[in-house]
């Protein structure tokens, strides 16, 4: 009897931890198959808005020591 507790016990803890990773892994699957078919309605070229995000170079200051950051 006691053998059949450990084991029921033992996959009671595995579910807890395993159903909340499968839930996240099967949200994460979901948006990703929307993002796909909402970019495959849009087309595959992004649109040119002269708003358009710039790339930024971080310049970090020189610490005059060895030590990199």
């Amino acid at each position: 009897m006691n053998t059949i507790l450990n084991v029921l016990g033992t996959a009671v803890l595995i579910g807890l931890f395993l159903v909340p990773a499968l839930a996240g892994l099967a949200r994460e699957r979901r948006i990703d198959r929307q993002l796909r078919e909402a970019e495959r309605e849009r087309g595959h070229t992004p649109p040119e808005t002269a708003d358009a995000a710039q790339p930024m170079t971080v310049r970090r200051p020189h610490l005059g020591s060895w030590a990199r950051i």
